[in-house]
């Protein structure tokens, strides 16, 4: 799909009252979208406050179950999204380890803390755009596991998988997407494993799991395209593979959309 650029100056998207802000991006489940208001403008999505730098740059992002419309109000003039819906693939993974299907009551909690830690991260906002800098992949190789399919593990269905997974040999080495500071360096999550958070500004992070090697501190300043760790298979994965995701706030993006998108900008 090619990248939507709009001026919301005359109500292209819906119709009704224009917009002082441009909008970069994809329009879809999944999708992100780069805005410019004006400076200091109030900014709202759905009625929630979107953060904006002191340039006028917000970010915003779409869900994979995302409605048809939302309704993107800049100092209180609304303007009705669209946003497209696409049709999500099922995965059926069998000859997992019983324990890591279905986990123990010690083990359960300890994926409650776990979860809890991640929800916490998730809610930093970083005021710099870091990501105006671009983006580059984080590893390149044989596409495993595409965002949004359901996955079947062992027969019993579970959640969609919200990232993007890239198989490849262990100790390959993983990239930063683009510019942005180390808000996770975690060395033993349940599910996740060793795992990298960065923060790019604005409520968009992005995701790097199953490592075999973290080369990180939190509170570090990464540049785009800089390694940050290598590939592996710890936490509950069946090989050796990258596992990324992108969240903007708790809403999990499309990481090849995201992909696309900031990769336009230079």
């Amino acid at each position: 799909m090619r990248l939507i650029s709009l001026v919301l100056l005359i109500g292209l998207l819906c119709g009704g009252s224009a917009l002082a802000a441009e909008l970069t991006g994809r329009l879809e489940q999944g999708g992100l979208v780069l805005g410019t208001a004006p400076a200091g403008a109030t900014t709202t999505l759905d009625g929630q406050p979107v953060a904006q730098d002191e340039q006028g740059h917000f970010v915003l992002g779409f869900a994979r179950e995302a409605p048809k419309t939302m309704v993107l109000s800049i100092n209180g003039k609304p303007q009705t999204l669209k946003i497209k819906p696409r049709q999500w693939p099922v995965e059926k993974i069998n000859g997992l380890p019983p324990a890591k299907v279905t986990p123990d009551p010690a083990q359960e909690q300890r994926i409650i803390d776990e979860r809890a830690l991640l929800a916490k991260i998730r809610q930093h906002r970083d005021p710099e755009a870091h990501f105006l800098a671009g983006a580059e992949p984080p590893a390149q190789g044989r596409i495993s596991g595409v965002f949004g399919s359901q996955r079947i593990l062992n027969g019993q269905p579970r959640s969609p998988h919200l990232g993007l997974d890239v198989a490849v040999p262990t100790g390959t080495p993983i990239h930063a997407l683009t510019d942005g500071v180390v808000v996770l360096a975690h060395p033993d999550l349940f599910f996740a494993g060793q795992m990298v958070i960065l923060d790019h500004g604005l409520g968009l992070q992005s995701v790097y799991a199953h490592m075999s090697e973290i080369d990180v501190q939190e509170g570090q300043t990464v540049r785009k395209g800089e390694v940050i760790g290598k590939v592996g298979s710890s936490g509950r994965a069946t090989g050796p593979h990258l596992h990324w995701g992108v969240n903007w706030g708790d809403t999990r993006l499309d990481p090849a959309t995201v992909l696309a998108v900031l990769g336009q900008l230079y």
